[in-house]
Parts: structure tokens; C-alpha cells; sequence
């Protein structure tokens, strides 16, 4: 069913984009109403238009707070066109039927952001908008409603194409695009609201969608939602995928944890490298020797600036992305030669607060495991070096962002053997030794880091033979005392930090 649009209620925040549409209106003939801020923004086009106040006979009273909310501005949008009872109401009345809706939404996400005086962010949730949204959307078989000024450029369009008339589809998608504003406006407030766990409902709403060139699979379509914007300056690269924003999430959870110089190589949301030295050049050095296999592909990641020797290195090795604080212009010269490959500026540190997981016909909600440890029990034959203490720090942080079941050997700051995503802990063992007697590197002297603990002694009796000297680990197995006994008697040093790192 098609309406040819007679009149229009016109009242927003944002005038940016509204100049064309309100031009169009008029040369079409179309009756516009306003209130305080927009009306004035089109009187100043040279544009009539009747106030809102004209027709309710109310001024904006309570400082703006109510100005629309009155039965002559909603009976206009509520009013069945084809229901006799209505149309008796709205003559009986003197009620103008509104046929299109331009109305926005305080901006109350973007004055969370910019204050945390309460009284300013309470001012800015909205009532009237959200009302005469909802109203419209309500009434669509006969009210086009337009809630965003994201769709001002459709609109124009469409009174041009259809000369000032809008068919049913039209209408109803509008609605619908409608009443998404409000939801993600409504769970923005609850948001706001609610900040511990006790909320009785799942809420969540992300805006600015990209749409991905495809899922973890080609054949899987994929969208991200959410501002990349904040985080990151893009300089360099193709668009990120899904698996690219998958390994950079990781990355920048794991580079979080360190103040001092790292570089880290993060595949498929593992660490394969990770190193701590005195400058980034000899980290990234140490990070690439701990696994260079894997390496090529993947994400790089580091806390500290790019110079260009250090460009030049990275530059032998094929890899996706690479995110650092900032970059020399001799680096990014260098950097910037392969056009696919995606440099990132990183604006500020990401660590996440909870995590989200969907879970058969729900979701799971955690706390981000944003702990290294609790408590640091010595409980081997005797204390831990303040050498070996910093590696099994510097291990335990690392083991942390491996796939569980994981171990993390590392000597001097240097991972130089992982195992993860295994079934057995004894069978991640047994990888990390592998990759450290691939890569040519002594365990003699190196530390051991466990996500779990060990439900059997088998795990520290390998390390022990294979040179490793000191071990951290959460404990918590009932048979924690054997890998204890073999520790103090083979003069290795054992931390129980009593905190757990699964990640599945």
C-alpha cells in the first residue's frame, strides 16, 4: 500500500545531512513540524514550518524535557488512516496527521565516553525521541519513520525516486531499522545502569557493522560489530578478517601484560614466540629464534616504537599483521612495501574486563582471567632465584595466553618451547620439548610453566631430565605431594601460585 507523504514532524540532535532532505520536503509541498533547535535550523533555510507548540498549545516546559510527548503529536502518528473510530477522533480533535517521522536520539553513548558527571548523562537519555520512534514504528502501515541520521542518504533518495511517496516494504524497513535504534539505545542505558552481575538479563548491543570478506571458512559469511576506530589507526594493509581480528584480540591481550620491551608472534591465537630484552630490536631477535616455523603468517605484536633496523628484519619474514604503539617514518618506508600487509597503529592497551562465549542456545559470561597469580608458595627444595622468579613470571604470563592443556618453557625471557592445546598435560610437555630440541635450544637452567597442575609426577620428572631447574604451577591435584617430594629431592625449585589458567 503506497501513501503519498502530506507532512512530516521533523526534530533531531544531530542537523548534519538534514539540509537536502528538509529542501526536498519542501519543494514537494509537504507540511513540516518542529521543535526548538531544528525548527530554527530550518527557518534559517528560509523553510517554513509550524512548531510543535502551535499545534499542542504547551510550550517546552521543564527545560526541554517535555515538548512532543501530547495526545495531538501522537494521536497525528498513532491514527489508523483506515479505522473509521480513529479518523472520527482525529477530526473531533484537530489532529494532523503526521506521515513521516525524522527524529533522532540524545547522544547518550558518546556522553558516557566524554564525562562521568551524572547529572550531564542523565540529561542525555531520551525520552520524546524514543517515544515518537516507537510510535511510528508501531504504526508503519501508514508512518515512515526515520530514526538515524545513517539513513538520511536512503531517504532522499527515495522521496526523489518516488516523488514524495513511500510503499509498505519501505515503511516496514524503516520500522524495523527503528525500533534496532532503540534497542541498542535501551541496553546502552541498562549498560550504564547495571554494573555488577545481578542483571537478569544478557544484554548487549554493538553499532558500526563491517561486514567480512568471509568467516573462519570462505564459505562462512562474517560481520564484526564494534569501533576498531578507538583502538587502532589502521597505516597500511588490506581489510582485517575474521581470523585477523581473532589473532589480534589475543595479541593485544597478551602484549598488555608487559611494560618492559616484548615482542610477541601470535598464530591462531597462540604465543609460538615471545621475548623480553633490553631494546625491540633484540627482542624481536629472540621472539623469532623461539619458533620461526611457525612464525611465518602470523601476527606480530609489540609494546614498543618500530625503528627501521628493526623493519628491516621483519620485513624477511611474510606475515599478516604486525601492531605496535608507533612507527619511525624510516620503518614505515620499509613496512609499507607489501601493500597487502596490514600495519596498525594501536592507540591505547586492550585487555577485557568479561568474556562472552555462545554455549548451545546461550551464552556464557566470565570475568576476564586478568590474574597471574595469588599466591607464590615455594615449595620445592628450596626458593626460587630472583633470576629464575622473573623467568617463571615472565613463563607463567605466557602459558596463560596458550591454548589449554599448555606448558611454557622459557630461558632467559625467551619462550623457547610451548605445548598447547593438548589433551594431556604430559603430551604438552612433550611437545614443548620438542620444539626446543627443534629449534637447537638447552634447556639446562631453563623454567617450566603448567596452566593446571600435575595429576601425576611424570611432568616434572621429564622436565628435570631435560635440563629444567625451576617449575610454576597452580597445584590443587591430589597427588600434588609426589611432584613435591621429587622436586626437593632433585634440587628444583617449585612455585604453587594456587591460580588456575585454563583457556579453552
Amino acid at each position: 500500500m503506497d501513501r503519498t507523504i502530506k507532512s512530516a514532524l521533523i526534530s533531531v540532535f544531530y542537523k548534519d545531512g538534514l539540509e537536502p532532505i528538509v529542501r526536498k520536503l519542501h519543494s514537494l509541498g509537504i507540511a513540516i513540524y518542529s521543535t526548538g533547535g531544528t525548527q530554527t535550523f530550518i527557518e534559517q533555510l528560509g523553510i517554513p514550518c509550524t512548531s510543535v507548540e502551535t499545534v499542542t498549545g504547551y510550550p517546552s516546559i521543564l527545560g526541554g524535557r517535555v515538548k512532543t510527548l501530547h495526545p495531538k503529536v501522537f494521536g497525528g502518528i498513532l491514527a489508523r488512516r483506515d479505522f473509521d473510530e480513529d479518523q472520527k477522533n482525529v477530526k473531533e480533535y484537530e489532529i494532523p496527521l503526521l506521515d513521516l517521522m525524522i527524529v533522532d536520539l540524545y547522544p547518550f553513548e558518546e556522553t558516557v565516553k566524554q564525562t562521568d558527571d551524572q547529572k550531564t548523562i542523565i540529561e542525555k537519555i531520551d525520552i520524546g525521541g524514543v517515544s515518537l520512534i516507537r510510535a511510528a514504528g508501531k504504526n508503519f502501515k501508514d508512518v515512515c519513520i526515520i530514526a538515524s541520521r545513517n539513513q538520511y542518504g536512503e531517504l532522499l533518495e527515495l522521496l526523489e525516486k518516488q516523488n514524495g511517496s513511500t510503499t509498505i516494504e519501505d515503511r516496514k524497513h524503516f520500522a524495523a531499522a527503528a525500533f534496532t535504534e532503540c534497542a541498542h539505545y535501551d541496553v546502552a542505558i541498562a549498560g550504564y545502569f547495571n554494573h555488577s552481575q545481578e542483571a537478569t538479563h544478557f544484554q548487549l548491543s554493538f553499532d558500526n557493522k563491517y561486514w567480512l570478506r568471509y568467516g573462519e571458512n570462505p564459505h562462512q559469511h562474517a560481520a564484526f560489530y564494534g569501533g576498531l576506530d578507538d583502538l587502532f589507526e589502521k597505516l597500511n594493509g588490506k581489510e582485517l578478517s575474521y581470523n585477523n581480528l581473532v589473532d589480534v584480540d589475543s595479541a593485544c591481550q597478551v602484549i598488555s601484560e608487559f611494560s618492559k620491551p616484548v615482542f610477541a608472534i601470535i598464530k591462531h591465537t597462540n604465543v609460538c614466540g615471545i621475548a623480553e630484552a633490553a631494546d625491540i630490536s633484540s627482542a624481536w631477535d629472540a621472539a623469532l629464534a623461539g619458533d620461526p616455523e611457525s612464525a611465518f603468517g602470523g601476527v606480530l605484536v609489540t609494546n614498543q616504537t618500530v625503528s627501521a633496523d628493526v623493519a628491516k628484519k621483519i620485513n624477511e619474514l611474510f606475515f599478516e599483521i604486525l601492531i605496535a604503539p608507533a612507527y619511525n617514518e624510516d620503518a614505515l618506508s620499509v613496512l609499507k612495501s607489501k601493500k597487502n600487509r596490514i600495519l596498525l597503529q594501536q592507540k591505547k592497551s586492550f585487555y577485557p574486563s568479561v568474556e562472552y562465549k555462545r554455549v548451545l542456545n546461550g551464552i556464557l559470561v566470565q570475568e576476564a582471567d586478568n590474574k597471574n597469580y595469588i599466591e607464590w608458595m615455594e615449595a620445592g627444595a628450596h626458593n626460587s632465584t630472583e633470576s629464575e622468579k622473573e623467568n617463571l613470571l615472565f613463563a607463567n604470563i605466557v602459558c596463560k595466553h596458550l591454548k589449554s592443556n599448555a606448558i611454557a618453557l622459557v630461558k632467559n625471557k625467551q619462550l623457547v618451547g610451548k605445548g598447547c592445546g593438548q589433551t594431556s598435560r604430559i603430551d604438552a610437555l612433550r611437545q614443548a620439548l620438542d620444539k626446543a630440541k627443534q629449534f637447537g635450544f638447552s634447556l639446562d637452567g631453563a623454567v617450566m610453566a603448567s596452566d593446571a597442575f600435575f595429576p601425576f609426577d611424570d611432568c616434572v620428572r621429564m622436565a628435570y631430565e631435560a635440563g629444567i631447574k625451576a617449575i610454576i604451577q597452580p597445584g590443587g591435584s591430589v597427588r600434588d605431594a609426589d611432584s613435591i617430594k621429587f622436586c626437593k629431592e632433585h634440587n628444583m625449585a617449585l612455585v604453587i601460585t594456587q591460580t588456575r589458567h585454563f583457556k579453552h
